[in-house]
């Protein structure tokens, strides 16, 4: 049985329910513990009653520490400011020997049993994903070296005593900007492989495969990347618009990028927003609207957005 958390509010309701999606299609064994960033999101995710899930409301594990800060963070910054202490919650919670947190906006391809795999064949108690930039795209500066997209962590003394670290940095600071070489709960990973024993950096191609660094890939159907399967990919950065639109953000990317990995996942984003009306006609969190001022232009821009953007239809 392989176990996984994530954490999202309503406005990621819908790519949410594109993860769960994809776990379901895509592997074999799996858990997922689901912490609920508002109440809505609660209500509707109980109302759907996904199998495989497991919910977490934000009563349940938000501690002292955590409410203290949470008035000096953005909702962003407190998001990232829990990442760490989900982990921890749902590890402690639910008695886990091992768990995997994943960020929303992912969709897994195939099972991810391979990545967890080569942590296990190399003795690690954590496994910690590279960004793996495009050099156009690099800010492993600021950003960090290392992605907290999909990132394992063993229950055993190595893996707590390095969740435990990086749960304390993040209640002393987890902003979104760059200061004294720390960028919200992501830059904290840069010396991990110095500091901590027991962290394996993954090296399967497929695991990571993002906006940022997928230029440097050969994309084919299956999908794969350079002969291997893709694992997950991770949508930073797309924006859906109202008008059922879509566009992939600042990133150039060849049109099988589109074909094979992103029309997929626009599909499983209908499907979940078909879903959630089914319950709550109207709703629309997560859809981005267009400035009124814009509207008018929209269809005289289209093509440039296409050439720097990707508009999809």
């Amino acid at each position: 049985m392989n176990n996984f958390c994530t954490l999202f509010d309503s406005s990621y309701l819908t790519r949410g329910l594109a993860l769960h999606h994809s776990m379901m299609e895509a592997v074999e064994e799996f858990t997922l513990y689901l912490y609920c960033f508002d109440d809505l999101t609660h209500e509707l995710l109980s109302q759907l009653e996904l199998p495989k899930v497991i919910l977490v409301s934000q009563a349940e594990f938000e501690t002292p520490e955590l409410l203290a800060v949470k008035p000096t963070r953005t909702k962003g910054e407190y998001c990232w400011t829990c990442t760490s202490h989900i982990i921890f919650d749902a590890i402690e919670r639910f008695s886990l020997p091992r768990i995997t947190y994943v960020d929303a906006d992912m969709y897994f391809f195939a099972d991810p049993k391979v990545l967890l795999d080569e942590l296990a064949e190399a003795g690690g108690a954590v496994l910690i994903t590279e960004h793996r930039y495009t050099p156009r795209y690099d800010r492993s500066i600021d950003c960090g070296r290392y992605c907290v997209q999909f990132i394992t962590f063993v229950a055993d003394q190595r893996g707590l005593t390095v969740l435990d670290w990086w749960r304390e940095r993040c209640i002393e600071w987890c902003y979104n900007r760059f200061e004294d070489g720390k960028f919200g709960d992501q830059k904290y990973l840069d010396d991990w492989t110095e500091r901590f024993s027991g962290i394996h950096i993954l090296e399967h191609p497929g695991g990571g495969v993002a906006p940022w660094n997928v230029q440097q890939l050969q994309v084919t159907g299956g999908p794969k990347v350079s002969g291997q399967p893709v694992i997950f990919f991770h949508y930073h950065n797309l924006s859906w618009y109202e008008d059922d639109s879509f566009i992939t953000g600042p990133y150039v990317m060849e049109q099988p990028v589109i074909d094979y990995l992103y029309r997929p996942y626009i599909s499983a984003l209908r499907q979940a927003l078909a879903s959630v009306r089914g319950i709550s006609p109207g709703f629309k969190m997560g859809l981005e609207s267009l400035p009124a001022k814009k509207k008018p232009f929209w269809k005289k821009i289209e093509h440039k957005l296409k050439r720097k953007y990707h508009a999809i239809r």
